[in-house]
């Protein structure tokens, strides 16, 4: 995502931002989707390259950026992003524009793209030769990092006034006190939601052919040793787990710094030279695949989403634009607090759940809970109080008022092909990709008819 570069006039968009109020008027967002690519019949396809470069071809004529379309360290992989735009109504035009976009590169060429964090079956990813993974996977481990391949998460980005961010210290000395505490209470505030995020966004049951219950990007991309959960990280926690609230600035440039060392450390010892890290663009923030990170580009970015369906990921992504946007506009100070179970908004303050009862078991009821778990449910109530009540969020407190739990795509596929722990055939699994892969084009084309009237109106402003 190159936030550095918008291909709008900010100006132009600021007349239909005043309705917003607040800092967000300042302030853009952007979003990138991960997806495998699959054929016709429903098996993995390694043509990323062949996709992208069809991609390449129709945003020329579209007049949008490549940047848009990237590949992935796998060539069953690629993400679709949109650019970074001022408000969540543009996020969602152009993230369907690009999605229309993709799946007709897709079509073209005889394949799919299959949207959900695990594809259901065996198979084994096609990596690509890049110097910057090949630095990973021989520093991670090659049997740990192959998880990595067969998931497919959702990145949103929170913009930073310019000039916070310092690819060299994490926080710029010099940035202006206001702009260093938006950076601390927003990375607090992504650490606060992180479980929440999971839940919402659980997509595919089934990892490898098995289901075991848990949420198997989570499980398998993230890991965590303390509950025995086999990922890429878990025995790298600090380069790919949650990492703790930051009590100010400078811990959270310390964070930064630790990091970095540790991973330099890690390569060490997997026999890595470190000046293979350097060649590859390696700087002090490269070495982190948390949940929640400082990008270089000048955003906060969230990263503990599964892809999903796209009114699945608008919803998440608007839960946490509007609760950005309420810290912002009220100036609130988020405040870690053992002593609250949920977001409690006191005065200038908002209160979030203590790190330890969010890292254990909130997010453990995240993972392994199901829908119906009033620890996670009750937390995610006070989220989406917090948030608000408008757009999507409305239809999902709606939701949660009728049917007493949050709705979620892994519930709906276990209803049709099975609960608990069990595997699925090989017959199955290929339908499941088939029948998810259909949904998204039908809610792609459908959430684009209904955005049309809205688009016109906002252009004629």
């Amino acid at each position: 995502m190159y936030l550095a570069t918008s291909i709008w006039d900010p100006l132009a968009e600021r007349d239909s931002l005043a309705k917003i109020g607040g800092d967000m008027a300042n302030r853009r967002i952007g979003l990138e989707q991960e997806f495998f690519l699959v054929e016709t019949s429903g098996l993995p396809s390694v043509r990323a390259d062949e996709f992208l470069g069809v991609c390449r071809e129709a945003t020329g004529k579209h007049g949008s950026g490549p940047a848009c379309f990237a590949p992935e360290f796998v060539k069953g992989l690629v993400e679709v992003s949109t650019p970074p735009v001022w408000s969540l109504a543009e996020l969602e035009r152009e993230y369907l524009m690009n999605l229309r976009l993709a799946l007709g590169a897709a079509r073209s060429l005889g394949l799919r793209l299959y949207p959900l964090g695990t594809y259901p079956l065996s198979f084994e990813p096609a990596p690509r030769d890049d110097l910057d993974y090949r630095v990973q996977v021989s520093t991670v481990g090659p049997e740990r990092f192959v998880h990595a391949g067969r998931c497919a998460g959702t990145h949103l980005h929170l913009e930073l006034a310019e000039g916070t961010v310092d690819p060299a210290s994490g926080i710029s000395a010099g940035a202006p006190e206001r702009a260093r505490a938006e950076a601390l209470g927003l990375h607090n505030l992504a650490t606060a939601l992180d479980p929440a995020l999971i839940l919402l966004t659980r997509s595919c049951p089934f990892y490898e052919g098995r289901s075991t219950g848990l949420s198997p990007r989570t499980v398998h991309y993230r890991g965590a040793a303390v509950f025995g959960w086999e990922g890429v990280y878990t025995r790298l926690p600090w380069a790919g787990a949650l990492l703790p609230y930051a009590d100010d600035v400078e811990q959270l440039v310390r964070q930064q710094f630790d990091r970095y060392e540790a991973w330099l450390a890690a390569m060490d010892r997997a026999g890595v030279e470190r000046r293979y890290f350097a060649e590859a663009g390696g700087d002090i923030l490269r070495p982190a695949w948390n949940p929640v990170r400082l990008n270089r580009q000048g955003t906060v970015e969230l990263r503990g989403m599964d892809s999903n369906y796209p009114d699945i990921t608008l919803t998440a992504a608007e839960l946490v634009i509007a609760a950005a946007e309420r810290v912002r506009r009220e100036n609130l100070s988020v405040i870690p607090d053992d002593g609250v179970r949920a977001f409690e908004a006191d005065g200038n303050m908002l209160r979030v759940p203590g790190f330890g009862h969010l890292s254990s078991t909130l997010l453990h009821h995240a993972v392994a809970g199901d829908v119906d778990d009033p620890e996670i449910s009750n937390y995610l109530d006070s989220i989406l109080e917090f948030a608000g009540k408008d757009g999507r969020l409305a239809a999902l407190r709606r939701h949660r008022r009728s049917t007493g739990v949050y709705p979620t795509t892994e519930a709906v596929i276990l209803e049709r092909y099975g609960s608990g722990v069990g595997s699925v055939s090989e017959e199955d699994g290929l339908r499941l990709v088939l029948e998810t892969c259909d949904e998204l084009e039908t809610q792609v084309f459908d959430l684009h008819r209904e955005d049309e009237p809205k688009t016109a109106e906002v252009s004629g402003n």
